[in-house]
């Protein structure tokens, strides 16, 4: 077993996961492949590892690498290219190149949080026509699990107002989009939602030789306050509410006799 190759933030092909894989860009994801070869666990888990890896990027597989006119068409439109060792004996030559995110429709839940502000808005501004509210449910969803959004729609002249919302949320750090309705304009405004961090549950130890511990005194065998031991009444005192009468059973070994798993196994 080998030591993976690790990227610059620190993740790598075993930590790899549709969120974080949208935090690598194309050198490090054929950094972090040139040590399948040597790892049995890779070699198993490369079909999901592909599977994570397409989910950012586009991959197209060149089969004649030594094609070079091919190899300039991707290179022109942005793709990097590779040879990479996925076995013994068995090369690839890989094109890859991530994924643009230009349209409201290429945000998924994975990614949104990969992207500024200034991003978002730039995305918004490309497919914007009939505001915040023309954009599907899910969509919104999407962007609000990683941004605060907030929307106001004033005439023109008082869109800019001094001391107005505007005013206030550009100084608070949000980006802005502009989005004209006659002589009405909505404002969306957008920041970065910041990450909650899930509190993990906290288990309260204790010192064996803490004093002030007190363990519970154990009265399980302690006879219930209706549970006193009977006296043995005198011959004299013996009537129908004090008599009682034991006897033994003689039990005998009977090969015949049913066991208890033949009774249960019969009902």
């Amino acid at each position: 077993m080998t030591r993976e190759m690790n990227t610059s933030k620190g993740i790598t092909l075993k930590t790899l996961t549709k969120s974080t894989v949208w935090d690598v860009q194309e050198n490090d994801i054929f950094r972090m492949l040139e040590v399948v070869d040597k790892d049995v666990e890779l070699k198993e888990e490369m079909r999901r590892i592909t599977d994570i890896i397409r989910s950012a990027f586009m991959i197209e597989e060149i089969k004649d690498n030594s094609n070079k006119l091919l190899l300039e068409k991707y290179t022109k439109q942005g793709y990097k290219v590779a040879t990479i060792k996925v076995a013994d004996d068995v090369k690839v030559t890989w094109a890859i190149k991530k994924r643009p995110i230009s349209r409201v429709t290429d945000l998924t839940y994975e990614n949104i949080r990969h992207i500024t502000a200034a991003k978002l808005i730039e995305v918004l501004d490309r497919n914007f026509g009939g505001g915040w509210d023309s954009l599907s449910q899910s969509i919104q969803d999407i962007i609000e699990s990683g941004f605060d959004i907030s929307t106001t729609t004033l005439p023109k002249d008082r869109l800019h107002k001094k001391g107005g919302m505007y005013e206030k949320k550009v100084a608070d750090g949000y980006e802005v989009l502009e989005v004209e309705k006659g002589t009405w304009v909505e404002a969306i405004f957008a920041k970065v939602k910041p990450e909650v961090i899930k509190p993990r549950m906290k288990f309260e130890s204790h010192d064996e030789d803490n004093e002030d511990d007190e363990l519970p005194e154990d009265d399980y065998n302690r006879p219930d306050e209706d549970d006193v031991e009977l006296e043995e009444p005198d011959d004299d005192e013996i009537n129908e509410n004090n008599y009682r009468t034991t006897f033994d059973i003689d039990v005998t070994d009977d090969e015949d006799a049913e066991s208890l798993s033949d009774f249960i196994a019969d009902e």
